[in-house]
């Protein structure tokens, strides 16, 4: 496959992913601007509904023009997307406040703007998302790769009855189990709730997120556990397995190269769709350990009513997804020259 090939793969990737963006978008923004009005609701009451709990006439009108609120809402969506590109100003009064690009606009609750709150949240779920994905992928992949090995053994049917209770059990009641164990039992690791930046103190920073990283890799690393002795399973029966052994070529070789790499095509599909909704927000993992991530905000802002957050947050982790997805296609295509060729 030449360079020109892969170049026009890679664009055909990102447009999509531009559209998928646009549509994700589009579609959330109608669920919070749009959709009220086909159920009958006037400006007047959709305002009323950002302000508060007793709303007055003065900040429903000037929460109106804040917003936008009486424009059509596709010119209020069109104005969200310029925020985004090159920033929008807020009239509050006399005052008008500029916020710069990207803009995702303003709490309702702490009026601080929504991007702002995001950067400060996203590197807690980053950082169990990516300490959990390597504990999970190397666990599961090795685990998945002796138990093919050794099919029928006693490890084979101990690691297979181990990943279908990690399946099995949900990431909460791990978490509560595991937080019982170890840190209000035998004191071994922090409680929930002690959280420290990595900025902050490298040692409390792993210390806080070990045994969040164990329970949310427990889950996923059952399931690759499971879909890799499938595959090298179906895989180590290939006409290609044999004609490699038949060459001499050294056992290590013919798993490693031949094998393991066959098998690790549906490992990465789903590994790239895990690892974006890890980064949209463990929202279970999060509220279980008393994580300040983007799933506990997300909580958080539906609760309070902070539609500008909710906004935000569905947007920041939709993008994480495709991003995710997009470098996943592009590997794919490294790894299977089938996918280069189609």
């Amino acid at each position: 496959m030449g360079p020109r090939n892969v170049f026009a793969y890679i664009v055909r990737r990102l447009i999509g992913a531009v559209l998928m963006l646009l549509l994700v978008s589009l579609v959330t923004f109608g669920i919070f601007f749009w959709l009220p009005k086909l159920a009958g609701q006037t400006t007047d009451q959709i305002a009323a509904g950002y302000v508060g709990k007793a709303p007055t006439k003065e900040a429903i009108a000037d929460t109106k023009e804040r917003l936008g609120l009486g424009d059509p809402v596709l010119v209020q969506y069109g104005n969200y997307l310029k925020g985004i590109v090159v920033g929008r100003d807020y009239k509050a009064g006399p005052v008008t406040d500029h916020c710069p690009a990207p803009c995702l606009g303003y709490s309702f609750r702490s009026s601080q703007p929504v991007l702002e709150t995001l950067v400060d949240r996203a590197p807690a779920t980053g950082s169990l998302a990516l300490g959990a994905a390597v504990i999970w992928l190397s666990g599961g992949i090795t685990v998945g790769v002796i138990s093919a090995l050794r099919r029928g053994t006693v490890w084979d049917r101990g690691a297979m009855l181990i990943a279908l209770a990690g399946v099995s059990l949900p990431i909460y009641f791990t978490g509560l189990v595991s937080l019982q164990l170890f840190s209000y039992s035998l004191e071994i690791f922090p409680g929930g709730g002690q959280y420290t930046a990595i900025t902050s103190d490298p040692v409390k920073w792993f210390q806080a997120l070990v045994l969040p990283w164990v329970t949310l890799a427990f889950l996923y690393a059952a399931m690759y556990a499971r879909l890799t002795r499938a595959g090298m399973l179906e895989t180590m029966n290939e006409d290609y397995i044999r004609t490699a052994r038949a060459k001499g070529l050294p056992e290590k070789s013919v798993v490693t190269k031949h094998a393991l790499r066959a098998s690790l095509t549906p490992i990465m599909t789903i590994f790239g769709l895990d690892l974006g909704l890890l980064l949209g927000g463990a929202v279970l993992t999060e509220s279980t350990f008393g994580i300040p991530g983007l799933g506990r905000l997300a909580i958080d802002s539906i609760r309070s009513g902070d539609l500008p957050m909710v906004l935000g947050v569905t947007l920041i982790t939709s993008t994480s997804i495709v991003i995710i997805n997009l470098i996943v296609d592009v590997l794919y295509a490294v790894v299977d020259p089938r996918v280069r060729l189609g």
